[in-house]
């Protein structure tokens, strides 16, 4: 039975991989921060082949602690998708991501979340991926971390994905030689919690697309960054 290990899957695009992959016969790791305050992820649990586990990817005692716990499982494909935009409500806060009303805790915490979180809990788990049959990675990033498509002005939210997306292809380069593959999605903009209004995607539709694209990759998909559609994206 392959496996699948989800971060951020208390709530939102996380919770659906976690039900999808669950009910599509995997066995499922799903972490979140405070599996105490996720009823739905522990919800789904008590009816599926889940096992909820406590991870803060900032904190790296605690992702240590989620490698060392699965260091004899293999795990056939890891979702990075832990990440936030910034200070709740999004739409409220964000003119602390503005210049000339920049945040600089906010944009540090948003930082060590969403790219040295992901690369804390990559490097922690590239043993687990290694040992196991598919050796996917997949990092759920964003097209508004694109120099060279997006303009918007969410300078922590878009520049840490910007850095998530150049860390991610030069560790994609580096666990090539393993057979592992490391690809970039971004799942679209999609209706949860961090939309600021004009969301359009599904939750359910989005992590579906995203995971045909997953089952199809190739090492040849390594270091790329694609819409849930499949378009390519620029960086």
């Amino acid at each position: 039975m392959p496996v699948v290990l989800v971060t951020g899957a208390s709530r939102g695009i996380g919770l659906e991989f976690a039900r999808q992959y669950a009910a599509a016969g995997w066995r499922v790791i799903a972490c979140c921060r405070n599996p105490g305050s996720a009823p739905e992820l522990a919800s789904l649990a008590a009816a599926a082949d889940i096992r909820i586990a406590p991870l803060d990817v900032r904190d790296g005692d605690s992702v240590a602690r989620l490698a060392e716990s699965h260091a004899r499982e293999a795990i056939d494909v890891l979702i990075n998708n832990a990440g936030i935009m910034g200070a709740l409500p999004f739409g409220e806060n964000l003119q602390r991501q503005h210049l000339g009303s920049i945040d600089f805790d906010l944009w540090r915490e948003v930082m060590d979340t969403n790219t040295l979180g992901t690369v804390r809990v990559t490097e922690a788990l590239t043993e687990s991926v290694a040992n196991s049959e598919l050796r996917r990675i997949v990092t759920l990033s964003s097209a508004t971390g694109s120099i060279a498509e997006s303009r918007r002005e969410a300078l922590a939210y878009t520049s840490s994905k910007a850095a998530l997306n150049k860390a991610m292809t030069l560790i994609a380069e580096k666990l090539r030689s393993r057979g592992i593959i490391v690809s970039l999605l971004c799942p679209g903009y999609v209706k949860t919690r961090m939309n600021v209004g004009g969301a359009t995607v599904e939750p359910a539709d989005s992590v579906t697309a995203m995971r045909k694209l997953i089952a199809a990759q190739t090492l040849a998909d390594s270091g790329s960054f694609r819409r849930y559609n499949g378009e390519s994206i620029a960086w």
